[in-house]
């Protein structure tokens, strides 16, 4: 007797004559089919688009949008309509349009480097309800309902179903002073970065065999020069659009209450990390890429690690921890009984990243100053 692939034993069935002949289903994993297609249109027996509305099935309506330079692909999910506009004004206008005769419940859109957010301002403008996901998070999607193929079309179907089926939170727009500040602190960064780097090559040894009146070397020295004088005007434009808004400056003045923390580290709080003090430790650390995730399988038990995360809020706390264990007297007593317990200097170092995110997240919560006698 034919047994099925789990062993359970199954009687034999004839066809009939002139029936149609089915591939039997083998359940093998590595052989499942998509529950979804990668078709933009969705058509009846008549092969013609269908003409049901989603107002007439009283459905919620998801839609995912493909984000390229020059192009925008919307896909409705509940639908199959698929369209294309251009990636500019005429073209997000049309977008727009588009969206506003569908209703849609929720939109999906991945982040991109910057070119969703002419789409994502306008929509949001217009109290569309706007989600922005992690690439990372879309792809692994699409692998798991088995979407070999990627087009920008069949993206934008995946982002579709995506919606309907994980429905992201509503992604809210920053006011214009919070994009300003980020814009800010992103710039000097880039500064600093090329700071460092004109620095090593000013030390590096092919220039350290050149004369001192060498071209080379002072066309280096002057950038150096340019750099330093452009990081602090950058400092002071920071530091005035913070002293401008009473909300920025009292969350300063508390942030900076803490040992360890400085102008550039509460700046940086301010403008990659705004949800600082409404969510919990927990959800702040993993916001932050502080938290550990657990690997273990099994009889394996491997070491947790942190992964993901905003990185320019998590180097802006790697650099107050590194000054808080020398002059914060709760986390250097903290950082010691870590290292005497023998956790590595690095494992012990993140650990004190992760209580100072913590203590920085529970004073702008009880909106109260650092006092080394609350130790949270």
């Amino acid at each position: 007797m034919p047994r099925q692939p789990d062993g359970v034993p199954v009687s034999k069935t004839v066809a009939k004559p002139g029936a149609p002949r089915r591939r039997p289903n083998l359940q093998n994993p590595n052989s499942w089919q998509s529950t979804s297609s990668n078709r933009t249109t969705r058509t009846d027996a008549s092969k013609r688009p269908s003409e049901t509305t989603n107002e007439q099935k009283g459905m919620a309506v998801h839609v995912g949008i493909d984000v390229s330079k020059h192009h925008l692909d919307a896909h409705v999910h509940e639908s199959g309509q698929a369209f294309r506009v251009s990636n500019d004004d005429a073209g997000i206008e049309e977008l727009l349009r588009r969206l506003s005769e569908v209703e849609p419940a929720r939109i999906v859109m991945e982040a991109t480097g910057g070119y969703e957010n002419a789409s994502f301002a306008a929509m949001s403008v217009r109290g569309l309800p706007v989600a922005l996901v992690n690439p990372r998070v879309t792809r692994h999607f699409a692998k798991a309902t088995n979407r070999l193929a990627k087009t920008d079309q069949v993206d934008a179907a995946c982002l579709a179903e995506f919606a309907a089926t994980l429905q992201p939170k509503i992604t809210p727009l920053p006011d214009e002073d919070a994009t300003e500040l980020d814009f800010l602190i992103t710039r000097r960064r880039q500064l600093v970065d090329q700071l460092v780097a004109e620095k090593n090559r000013r030390s590096g040894p092919q220039l350290q065999r050149l004369d001192g009146d060498s071209r080379v070397k002072q066309s280096v020295d002057r950038h150096i020069t340019w750099l330093e004088k452009e990081i602090a005007k950058f400092d002071d434009q920071i530091q005035q659009r913070i002293q401008s808004s009473p909300a920025w400056k009292q969350k300063d003045e508390l942030l900076q209450s803490v040992p360890g923390v400085g102008p550039t580290t509460s700046a940086n709080l301010l403008g990659h990390l705004p949800e600082l003090g409404q969510l919990d430790r927990k959800q702040i650390a993993a916001l932050a890429g502080l938290a550990p995730y657990n690997a273990d399988s099994g009889q394996r038990s491997m070491p947790r690690h942190i992964r993901g995360g905003r990185a320019a809020a998590r180097t802006a706390l790697y650099m107050a921890t590194v000054a808080a264990v020398t002059h914060n007297a709760t986390l250097r007593t903290f950082h010691r009984r870590l290292l005497a317990s023998g956790k590595a200097g690095q494992v012990a170092l993140t650990a004190c990243m992760r209580k100072l995110l913590t203590i920085l997240n529970a004073i702008l919560r009880d909106n109260r100053p650092w006092n080394p006698a609350l130790n949270p």
